[in-house]
């Protein structure tokens, strides 16, 4: 099933574009995983036919892998992503075959900011399966009756293991008692000349007796604020019952010294007029 490389023009003799220069002549070559393993492997087909089961099919998309040829027999692989012959990547989302200029900004596919908040206009290929593409990544989802050399038979060691403490017992399946600290996978450094010796990652999300302290201290820091607040809140409330009991009354001394002048002109004025 795995062909040789063909050997076609190259696109930018075509005028196709500055993109990859192979499988110009519609042979998609397919990029296939296994995260199980941790294997990947890309395979040129030789016969268009053997694709058409992923024509017109979205990313995402499970398909059962028995067209490519009886060792594939029982494979299930997921649609992934893929290129086109002018290198654009496929978007998940964008409904269309063809090419679209989408505005994207932080956190899209597709597209990398180099500055804080910028936005860019990239080309990128709907999410739909056809003939135009150079490359189709797919992830085997299913392992069928078969090994697939260089994929399935092989399994390639992670290089760095987990360093959350919650995975790393997730992976040991440790229970909160246990100390996660001698699980840590170590990574070996070899150096010639030296003496070996191992490295391990900072545990993050580790509970030890020095968290627990800090944060009954915080705890604590925080219920002194919310007291000090509280005795705060009422002394004002106090001072202001205060300073408004104190305004009141000096507004009605005014009052009452308003009307006694009020009423001492009143009575000024009818002994002069009663003179007259």
């Amino acid at each position: 099933m795995a062909a040789a490389r063909h050997v076609g023009a190259c696109p930018r003799d075509e005028g196709l574009g500055y993109g990859s220069c192979r499988s110009v002549a519609g042979f998609p070559e397919l990029n296939i995983s296994f995260p199980a393993t941790g294997c990947q492997k890309l395979i040129e087909v030789d016969d268009e036919r053997k694709l058409r089961t992923f024509y017109e099919k979205r990313m995402a998309t499970e398909v059962a892998a028995d067209s490519l040829g009886e060792e594939w027999k029982g494979y299930v692989v997921r649609i992934s992503g893929g290129n086109d012959k002018q290198g654009f990547p496929m978007k998940q989302g964008v409904l269309t075959h063809g090419r679209v200029r989408l505005l994207l900004s932080k956190g899209h596919s597709c597209y990398r900011p180099r500055r804080t908040g910028e936005r860019k206009r990239k080309s990128v290929r709907g999410c739909i399966v056809d003939a135009n593409l150079s490359v189709l990544n797919l992830v085997i989802v299913k392992k069928g009756e078969k090994d697939i050399p260089g994929l399935t038979d092989t399994t390639v060691p992670r290089r760095l293991g987990p360093k959350r403490a919650s995975r790393i017992r997730k992976l040991f399946n440790l229970s909160k008692e246990d100390d996660v600290r001698q699980y840590v996978v170590r990574k070996p450094l070899n150096k010639e000349g030296k003496k070996p010796r191992t490295k391990a990652p900072k545990i993050q999300r580790l509970v030890t007796p020095r968290v627990l302290q800090h944060k009954r201290r915080r705890i604590a820091l925080k219920k002194q604020r919310t007291q000090k607040n509280k005795e705060e809140a009422a002394d004002y409330a106090k001072l202001l019952a205060k300073r408004m009991k104190e305004a009141k009354e000096k507004r009605q001394e005014q009052i009452a010294k308003r009307r006694r002048l009020s009423s001492l002109r009143a009575s000024t004025s009818k002994s002069e007029s009663s003179q007259k």
